[in-house]
């Protein structure tokens, strides 16, 4: 495991219009120890072509590959985390952006024992990229307790430190990101904020995180079937979620 180096896992499925732009993001940190692992999950687009290009000018990009779609963005996601030699793990979807400073920002901030996850405010924009302000923030810290009230580490902005909770998979369950920051949360550590907005998020039409009714059963399994914390506290606590949602989807 190198010490200060962040992976950042990337899984693809047909992003070619917008792949290029994510890649170029991470291209451009200021924290310069890093790599980038890409793992395509079967796209028929020219997604592959466009990394393959990355990976011949750059020796820290890394292109895996599923030759059938697995489906669900858990699986690539874990097949990076398998392969990573990263002290961090981060994650950046193949269709949304970092700003230059994200990494520099976080890295120095897993100096305190009990921060196992670091993360930042984010910003939204449509699908062809314009922006309008439309900033998610949130809290300094999150604890397991506040993160059972919604989640708050938006994915794209999330690290973990392998020195200290070691490799942390995603469970095959949709909502897979929040079951992963619980899993890490609920061993006493905390998660801290940047308080910088470090990342635009792209709101697409056809997306997973779209699927608004769908999302609300998620995250009930959640509360009942992962955390198991039982159906007064799951009633609790997804409402306190239902309304940091609708919150955040006003925005």
């Amino acid at each position: 495991m190198a010490m200060d180096m962040v992976s950042v896992i990337m899984p693809v499925y047909n992003s070619g219009r917008f792949i290029e732009d994510s890649i170029l993001s991470v291209i451009s940190q200021t924290y310069s120890c890093w790599e980038l692992i890409v793992v395509d999950d079967g796209s028929t687009d020219n997604s592959k072509d466009i990394v393959e290009q990355y990976v011949k000018k750059d020796s820290r990009i890394h292109l895996l590959q599923n030759y059938k779609p697995l489906g669900i963005p858990a699986i690539p996601r874990n097949i990076g985390i398998q392969q990573a030699k990263g002290r961090f793990i981060a994650f950046l979807d193949s269709d949304d952006i970092w700003f230059p400073t994200k990494l520099e920002q976080q890295v120095r901030l897993f100096n305190h024992k009990k921060t196992a996850i670091v993360f930042s405010n984010y910003e939204k924009m449509n699908e062809e990229g314009f922006r309008a302000g439309r900033i998610i923030k949130a809290p300094d810290t999150a604890s397991y307790e506040c993160l059972l009230k919604g989640n708050v580490i938006g994915n794209l902005t999330g690290i973990y430190d392998v020195a200290k909770v070691g490799k942390v998979l995603f469970r095959p369950i949709h909502h897979e990101d929040y079951a992963l920051w619980l899993s890490i949360l609920k061993k006493g550590f905390i998660a801290r904020n940047t308080n910088t907005v470090t990342a635009l998020y792209r709101v697409r039409k056809a997306s997973v995180s779209s699927r608004k009714l769908a999302v609300l059963s998620w995250q009930w399994n959640i509360y009942m079937n992962v955390e198991k914390i039982g159906i007064i506290k799951s009633a609790y606590y997804y409402i306190n979620y239902a309304c940091r949602a609708l919150h955040k989807k006003l925005i």
